[in-house]
């Protein structure tokens, strides 16, 4: 099994016909994932790589029954995309816009919420279920099919880790980038809850990094409700309190939110965090 997508994911693609749309609409065509068309006002009747445009979700929704959207408009239009999924009825939109202003997130992300909606996103590279469906801009030579479930904030450590749990033997069911920004949707919580249970994931690996204190409460959720062996890293351990490292999110601010702090707070609950990626696969065959 995997959690959020699998091959009866119906995907809509909103900015389909945008360089960026239409480009990753391809590759996740190509990989698999059962994308149903697109959208962009005003161009309906049109084809993207054999794929149908529709004027609105609603629309898309009608006539193909997507049921999962994936968000490459401009970060102006971006709030306003994610509430008009939810509003069409979607159950999963994944944002990969970045840039968003974090006030238009709060407003989607509590409208989406509403509606019984999730949400991933917004500034992530989205997900992938290993030989069922990517939804995103996920680099799918580097997956392979097994148990691991991953969540990350950082998409270019998502890719490193997967890389060397690869090339260990060691195969995903679900990997997700949360993104960086200071408020997205799904989080650490609700992805340990879904991964604690999904009868086909048999491991974790968490991937954080400086900033906020999320790490520190995935860790006490970890000891109160998680089972499965889990693994984490933390990127930015080296960065100097009131430095911004890539992310938003990802500032030291008034003393909190250090390396430090989130790696004591995982091995407090018995959580090895690695000193570098390449050593997850080894921390998580020594579990």
């Amino acid at each position: 099994m995997s959690i959020l997508i699998d091959k009866n994911t119906r995907l809509v693609v909103q900015g389909i016909t945008g360089r960026d749309g239409a480009f990753h609409a391809a590759k996740m065509k190509a990989y698999g994932t059962n994308v149903v068309g697109g959208t962009s006002p005003g161009k309906t009747g049109e084809l993207v790589d054999g794929l149908p445009v529709f004027n609105t979700v609603k629309d898309a929704v009608n006539e193909t029954g997507a049921n999962t959207s994936v968000i490459f408009v401009p970060a102006p239009f971006a709030k306003d995309a994610m509430m008009e999924a939810a509003y069409a009825g979607i159950d999963l939109i994944i944002c990969i816009t970045e840039g968003v202003p974090t006030l238009d997130v709060i407003e989607a992300y509590n409208f989406i919420t509403k509606k019984g909606a999730k949400l991933i996103g917004p500034n992530c590279p989205g997900l992938i279920s290993p030989e069922k469906s990517m939804v995103g801009i996920m680099p799918t030579m580097i997956f392979k099919e097994g148990g691991t479930g991953v969540i990350s904030r950082s998409g270019t450590l998502t890719y490193e880790v997967v890389y060397n749990l690869t090339a260990g033997g060691i195969g995903q069911s679900t990997a997700v980038g949360v993104g960086g920004d200071p408020v997205v949707g799904l989080y650490y919580q609700e992805l340990l809850n879904m991964f604690e249970n999904d009868p086909d994931t048999d491991s974790i690996v968490l991937i954080g990094e400086i900033g906020g204190d999320a790490e520190e409460q995935a860790a006490e959720y970890i000891k109160k409700h998680i089972t499965k062996p889990v693994v984490a890293f933390i990127a930015g351990q080296q960065a100097p309190p009131g430095k911004q490292m890539g992310h938003a999110g990802a500032i030291i601010s008034s003393g909190s939110g250090t390396a430090a702090e989130k790696i004591a707070a995982f091995e407090a609950v018995g959580v090895p965090v690695a000193n570098e990626p390449s050593l997850i696969p080894e921390l998580l065959k020594r579990r």
